[in-house]
């Protein structure tokens, strides 16, 4: 797994803490992470810089909690970006999360076939 996208120590010790649960945790984050793109994209546009800022910021922990610690760097800039109103960034940072969250989906997917 590319420690680039997903940190592996993080994954290590959610595996370690969920247990049998840890499938559960991995299709739990990769659907609830559409909805969060959903929401992010609905409120940019929008042009809802306070939704934006919210949904940015919630996702970034989501993705820090599971090690996708490139994807919460997006998500902070995007909050940032929100937070001063920069409604003009957002459209091209939606873009990189998402295309980081499409590396993550695959790298998860990957890991979930592990538990099968």
């Amino acid at each position: 797994m590319s420690d680039l996208h997903l940190d592996s120590n993080v994954l290590l010790t959610l595996q370690d803490v969920m247990e049998d649960e840890y499938p559960v945790l991995l299709d739990t984050f990769l659907a609830d992470s559409t909805e969060r793109l959903r929401g992010l994209q609905q409120a940019q546009q929008a042009a809802d810089a306070q939704a934006l800022r919210l949904a940015a910021h919630s996702f970034k922990g989501s993705c820090s909690n599971m090690g996708a610690a490139q994807l919460a760097g997006l998500c902070k800039l995007l909050e940032e970006a929100a937070r001063r109103e920069q409604l003009d960034e957002a459209p091209a940072l939606i873009e990189q999360i998402e295309r980081e969250f499409a590396i993550v989906r695959i790298l998860f997917r990957a890991e979930r076939q592990r538990y099968r």
